[in-house]
């Protein structure tokens, strides 16, 4: 995680945040804080690590690199009316934001534990109100994915799950993954922003890899020190990798995804798919 200097101001001052903490006064919540550094508006959870970025002039764009591969589930699915996605973790909403834009034909559902979370999502990074093609619960992410009304119901999952220290994913157990698999539909994507330089890298990445029979994939390290895994349930996926630099080069026209260079990066990082992407 990237530390920032610049402007910074809590979000107790955001519009009805201290009603939505005050509601909520049996929970114990970490403090949601901001700054702003060369026209960028970042989220704090009350120390210098960053949580989440938006450009102030353009509040739509994906402005970090591990948030832009989490939406690489588009490489794998094609969107469609009835899709379903979850974000677990809602941050600055800049996932959900971009889904709600590019993507009409989808659902999403934004899971977040921390009620100022969502309103300072609303208040200070333009998330949308809630609409037919976007829910947002706060609840816990642990038992969202336990359960059973929701199982085999997403076709994407979108995982970033960070406290204030940033130790590593907030949810990290095999059996938080094996939820995550279980409320998949076949075929279905996860991806998971994954803290690369810290022990917590191995345990998660094991835990991803038993929960989803080993059919995962990286992106190469971000220079935040970020890795997003993506991991695949369903039948099993053989593709030309031209074909996917096809669908990547299409994706970029029609969403402004930097996508041309994450072909090429899956298939350098990831061992025995460098002839075609079969997982």
């Amino acid at each position: 995680m990237e530390q920032v200097h610049g402007c910074a101001y809590s979000a107790m001052h955001a519009a009805g945040l201290s009603r939505a903490i005050q509601s909520n006064a049996s929970m114990l919540m970490e403090p949601v804080t901001f700054s702003e550094s060369g026209g960028v508006r970042y989220l704090h959870f009350g120390t210098e690590l960053i949580q989440g970025a938006m450009r102030i002039r353009d509040p739509n764009e994906i402005y970090l690199e591990y948030n832009q591969q989490m939406m690489a589930w588009l490489l794998f699915l094609e969107t469609k009316p009835g899709m379903r996605v979850a974000q677990l973790g809602l941050g600055t909403g800049a996932l959900t934001k971009f889904t709600h834009l590019h993507c009409p034909a989808v659902k999403s559902i934004a899971v977040e534990l921390n009620p100022a979370v969502i309103v300072s999502a609303r208040t200070m990074f333009s998330l949308p109100d809630d609409d037919r093609r976007l829910e947002t619960l706060q609840a816990d992410a642990k038992k969202f994915v336990k359960s059973p009304q929701y199982k085999s119901t997403f076709d994407a999952i979108q995982v970033d799950l960070y406290d204030a220290i940033c130790d590593g994913p907030s949810a990290s157990s095999l059996e938080f993954y094996k939820g995550c698999y279980k409320i998949l539909k076949e075929p279905g994507v996860l991806t998971v922003n994954l803290f690369s330089r810290h022990k917590s890298f191995n345990i998660n990445l094991q835990n991803i890899c038993e929960a989803f029979d080993n059919r995962v994939l990286l992106f190469p390290e971000s220079h935040d020190c970020n890795v997003v895994a993506i991991a695949f349930k369903g039948p099993k996926l053989e593709a030309q990798w031209k074909d996917v630099s096809v669908r990547a080069k299409l994706i970029k026209e029609k969403t402004g995804l930097p996508t041309n260079k994450w072909v090429a990066g899956i298939r350098r990082e990831n061992a025995r798919q460098q002839s075609q992407l079969s997982i």
